[in-house]
């Protein structure tokens, strides 16, 4: 395994507050007009890094958990090591990446993006039944339990990145667990359109990299927003969607129209 040093997530627990912008990689993306709030913090997400590189904006935090990126796309993750502020990146990103770019993290500020019930290489992880009984006493983290089937013991939502992150299988969920174990009170989600027929905004033609979004929106994705809509969000957390196509139901995640969330803001 590659080494390199990376922080603890522990140090910046509960240290923000306020509002938050989440740029994902729908093409609706592409329409938003990042300028207009680049006095917000912002989290980048895999290939949106481009959106924020052209509008101007340094991200408060870039995260990507996928390997894949690493080979797909490294000259836009080599852009956001540069550009973003601190970095949140799974184990296996940071070891491909470090295998192509051996500097390419030296004197950044990282922080090693676990999944829950990934222990250091010489832990154990639990089942998946046993992870999800302890995670059910555990208020740091929101898990359903299921003795029969593995599915429902992956959907969930963790209040503390020490602990690791449910995936979801959609890395903007992963963005709202930061964003939630910094302290943001409300987030705002672009670009989260949920429809891999859509491709991404940064993606055309024949470079596009197949997305697996509609094997996975069932089975994975609704489930964890449906779970964080009714047991995380609260009136000291909301998330919107700024996507007013996307898949996901406004009955989950309230939609915003820009003009509303220029009311809303304005009214804070």
């Amino acid at each position: 395994e590659a080494l390199v040093a990376t922080k603890s997530f522990a140090e910046l627990r509960g240290s923000c507050n306020g509002d938050l912008f989440i740029i994902a990689s729908g093409p609706s993306a592409r329409a938003f007009p990042l300028r207009r709030y680049a006095r917000f913090p912002m989290i980048a997400l895999n290939g949106s890094i481009c959106a924020l590189s052209e509008a101007g904006i340094a991200p408060f935090f870039y995260l990507c958990d996928d390997s894949s990126f690493v080979c797909n796309r490294l000259p836009l993750l080599l852009r956001a090591i540069e550009q973003a502020q601190n970095l949140a990146l799974g184990p296996r990103v940071i070891d491909s990446l470090l295998g192509h770019e051996p500097q390419a993290l030296t004197g950044r500020s990282v922080y090693r993006f676990e999944r829950v019930n990934h222990p250091p290489v010489d832990g154990k992880a639990l089942s998946d039944r046993q992870f999800a009984r302890l995670a059910r006493q555990d208020p740091d983290l929101e898990c359903d339990f299921s003795w029969f089937r593995q599915k429902p013991n992956r959907i969930g939502f963790s209040r503390n990145l020490e602990k690791g992150y449910f995936s979801s299988r959609t890395i903007p969920y992963a963005g709202i667990q930061l964003a939630y174990h910094l302290g943001f009170s409300r987030v705002f989600v672009v670009g989260m359109d949920l429809d891999s027929s859509l491709g991404r905004f940064y993606e055309q033609g024949g470079e596009a990299v197949r997305s697996r979004l509609d094997g996975d929106y069932e089975d994975y994705i609704l489930p964890c927003f449906e779970l964080m809509a009714e047991r995380v969000v609260n009136p000291s957390f909301r998330v919107y969607n700024l996507s007013p196509n996307s898949r996901l139901p406004s009955s989950v995640i309230p939609k915003l129209e820009l003009d509303q969330l220029d009311a809303l803001l304005c009214a804070s």
